[in-house]
């Protein structure tokens, strides 16, 4: 709810979903929407229905999927782009 009032303040529209049906019901929806082109998803919710989440990333042209850090910060190592980076390519920074 926090993240959502957030975005709110930030001129984003944007719906509070807490379990498994209502995160594939509001990905469903965004996709339907022509106008919705970036579709933001908290590392939390992300961590919780990880099959949800990945299957639309790996299916959907549009829209982008991004995850963001809620209020209590980013679940993420403080390294997570350098681990990313190396695990991509295979060579260690």
């Amino acid at each position: 709810i926090d993240t959502a009032t957030g975005m709110r303040l930030a001129g984003i529209k944007g719906v509070v979903v807490h379990e498994k049906d209502e995160l594939s019901g509001a990905i469903e929806n965004a996709i339907k929407d022509k106008e919705i082109g970036i579709l933001f998803i908290t590392e939390l919710l992300s961590r919780k229905f990880p099959e949800v989440v990945n299957e639309a990333k790996m299916n959907l042209k549009q829209p982008l999927i991004l995850e963001i850090p809620d209020r209590h910060g980013s679940m993420k190592r403080s390294d997570f782009i350098t681990a990313y980076i190396n695990e991509a390519i295979g060579v260690k920074l």
